[in-house]
């Protein structure tokens, strides 16, 4: 009974330490400084499973290459109506705030309210493809539970739905 008593105070110390820590900024992790269109590719997603990007298919050799694969956005009217409807989207979201608009860029970053980790979550309007290519990442951990997939998806549903 002692050795319970001892082991629920040690587990409620870790949760308020994380809580702490997140709520000190400790746990947002550094702003990837790679981050934007680089030759006409958004960053490639993470090698553990915290991220989805609609350009994982140019990585064959990907480690990650099945969790991360997502399909990009469409266009709904030209790239620049798509991008600010998005924008809106984003806006609405618990936790965005957008960090970078050019024409055809948006880059958002969405923070968790209680533990504040941090997610960056990109898109670009593909010229040659004709969509908005996506890519939405974990800062920290080796897993999202599945965070940036849903994020992605309800945008997905947001844009069509309008």
């Amino acid at each position: 009974m002692v050795v319970i008593k001892w082991l629920l105070l040690v587990v409620a110390f870790i949760i308020i330490a994380g809580v702490i820590a997140g709520q000190l900024g400790l746990l947002k992790g550094t702003q990837p400084a790679d981050l934007g269109v680089h030759e006409g590719r958004l960053k490639p997603p993470s090698n553990t499973p915290n991220s989805v990007s609609s350009q994982t298919l140019l990585y064959p050799d990907h480690p990650q290459r099945a969790y991360s694969n997502i399909a990009p956005l469409p266009l709904k009217g030209d790239a620049a109506e798509t991008l600010d409807h998005i924008a809106g989207i984003v806006k609405a979201m618990d936790g965005a705030q957008i960090v970078k608009r050019e024409p055809d860029y948006l880059y958002a970053q969405f923070t968790t309210r209680i533990m504040k980790y941090v997610d960056d979550t990109e898109f670009w309007f593909d010229p040659a493809a004709k969509v908005i290519q996506v890519r939405s990442s974990s800062r920290l951990g080796s897993g999202d539970l599945g965070v940036n997939r849903k994020r992605i998806e309800f945008i997905r549903q947001e844009l069509g739905s309008s």
